[in-house]
């Protein structure tokens, strides 16, 4: 779901072109549960993936790595986060990490299938991005382009509209929101800090604050929404927003007075935008590269003690340097939208027609969504 919104994004630059046909299909992997669901619900059309193999396409777009060998398409690869982040060991043969760690997604095991590199462009939201590939991949720099990031456009974009999403979520403008964000994985904040979450509707008054649960959705892809209800239901009941895996995420981001996260890259995206962040993700650091926005925010923000008065310290948070987190994510801020749409009509052989390159704003989430009464 995740990749299913980064790609969200990126085709509504094409789709509206009357020479294109856009075409969704999803491969087989444990954490795609509901995804096709979503994009029927969507309007869009799905094709199995087993006839997306089949067929030939004038281009395929991608935001993870799963089956790309076996399209029969010129491919754009991009990442479905903020930037490559995430260090991983190569396994030996017993499946055991072991080795000097990686940046994963730019790693020939990821990139490379038969001596081949799989991508016909491989899209970078950064500079930086094009070193680690030269050290990790030296063989994909000639498809590698940096276009910068489209979500951190759009997000940025949207902040005018945000008291648009505080109405639409039923805020009331005494009320801060702290949105408590956390990433799949037992180092995640949701898995690894049960006991965050009771504490803050215990602690903090419905008067004064609500409080928003933004989940990967690979964590409901992995357990199932309803064991994730079930998990969070007594917050439910006490006022707490728990966002669906289909939701846009960022109207919640935009709406916030305050986050709380790991690392995630929804904590780096919301220290980007200027909120004040505390994060909860001690063991997080050594698993995120040097240099990359969940770094740099894992080392600026403060951290939030669940064992003391949680309300203090949330008033307390300051943001983590905007700009420097911004720059740390991408290094063509508001020019993805025009650079992405390049690329793909290059990839195409069409010619770029006359037309809006701005991402649009932000959809305000329709009124009652994911919400409980406060």
């Amino acid at each position: 779901m995740a990749s299913c919104h980064r790609l969200l994004d990126i085709v509504d630059l094409v789709e509206s072109d009357p020479r294109v046909q856009t075409v969704f299909t999803v491969p087989p992997d444990v954490f795609n549960t509901g995804v096709a669901g979503h994009l029927e619900r969507l309007g869009a059309l799905v094709v199995p993936w087993q006839q997306a193999v089949r067929e030939r396409f004038d281009l395929a777009i991608a935001a993870s790595h799963g089956g790309l060998h076996e399209l029969h398409a010129p491919v754009m690869l991009m990442a479905h986060g903020a930037g490559r982040s995430r260090l991983v060991r190569p396994p030996d043969s017993g499946g055991r990490p072991v080795g000097q760690p990686s940046v994963y997604g730019l790693d020939a095991p990821r990139l490379v299938r038969d001596g081949r590199v799989i991508a016909s462009a491989i899209v970078l939201s950064h500079e930086n991005e094009w070193d680690v590939l030269a050290r990790q991949c030296p063989d994909a720099l000639r498809v590698a382009t940096v276009a910068g990031d489209p979500c951190l456009d759009r997000l940025a974009g949207s902040m005018s509209r945000r008291g648009d999403y505080r109405r639409s979520l039923g805020l009331a403008d005494r009320q801060r929101l702290v949105v408590v964000t956390s990433t799949w994985g037992g180092d995640g904040l949701f898995g690894g800090v049960p006991e965050l979450l009771p504490a803050m509707m215990e602690q903090l008054p419905p008067s004064r604050f609500r409080v928003a649960l933004l989940l990967h959705p690979a964590i409901a892809g992995a357990h199932g929404r309803r064991q994730v209800g079930a998990w969070t239901r007594a917050c439910q009941e006490a006022g707490m927003m728990l966002a669906e895996p289909g939701d846009d995420w960022r109207a919640y981001v935009a709406a916030a007075d305050c986050l709380v996260g790991d690392r995630g890259s929804v904590t780096a995206y919301g220290a980007a935008v200027g909120l004040p962040v505390l994060c909860v993700s001690p063991g997080s650091v050594d698993r995120t590269a040097a240099g990359s926005p969940q770094s740099v925010v894992l080392s600026g923000a403060a951290r939030l003690d669940v064992t003391k008065p949680l309300r203090p310290q949330l008033l307390a948070a300051r943001p983590v340097d905007p700009r420097r987190v911004a720059a740390a994510i991408t290094s063509r801020p508001h020019r993805a939208g025009r650079l992405l749409r390049r690329t793909m009509f290059r990839l195409l052989g069409l010619t770029q027609r006359r037309g809006s390159q701005d991402p649009p704003l932000l959809p305000v989430p329709a009124p009652g969504r994911s919400r409980t009464a406060s």
